[in-house]
């Protein structure tokens, strides 16, 4: 007789509960697409530098605001994944997203470092700061699958008559 593996779902029943009622889920939504639209008018910025050699200052501003809304949506994040799954980082379900983000985290650090000091001149800067949108863009991706697989679950569970907050509907 053979054992059927069954792959664990996002979250259990307890975390899907605690993920809808905290406070935290709506600030992670609400920030997720400002800072994506910050990164997107940066990306333009730090392009017409690079292109031009026209608007530094622009783009070198819009790079920090960007990486200051990274560095807010992480600590609010960190703060949903204690709510949520009982740690501050690494839970099981968003494992590689955390670690994919701390090369996010390190790069963009490593930005501002090389603004702050002047480790690099401003073409190099601006060619860390591709880099670092690069791994954002890569670690977004990362997150809308998983946004799109509780999404999935949920509707699969729902659809078998399943409620996830009180087991079977009926």
């Amino acid at each position: 007789m053979s054992q059927v593996s069954h792959k664990p779902g996002l979250y259990t029943t307890e975390e899907r509960a605690r993920r809808d009622k905290t406070l935290w889920t709506l600030v992670q939504g609400v920030l997720a697409p400002v800072q994506f639209i910050a990164f997107l008018v940066s990306l333009v910025l730090v392009l017409r530098y690079l292109g031009t050699g026209q608007g530094l200052e622009a783009a070198t501003l819009s790079v920090i605001v960007k990486t200051l809304l990274l560095y807010t949506i992480m600590v609010t994040g960190s703060i949903w994944e204690k709510v949520v799954f009982g740690c501050w980082l690494f839970a099981r379900p968003f494992f590689w997203e955390d670690v994919f983000s701390m090369l996010v985290l390190g790069l963009h650090t490593a930005y501002l470092f090389a603004v702050f000091t002047h480790a690099l001149n401003p073409e190099r800067q601006m060619l860390l700061a591709l880099t670092a949108y690069v791994t954002y863009l890569i670690n977004a991706t990362q997150f809308l699958v998983k946004l799109r697989a509780a999404r999935l679950e949920a509707r699969q569970m729902s659809a078998s008559g399943f409620s996830p907050v009180g087991g079977i509907a009926g």
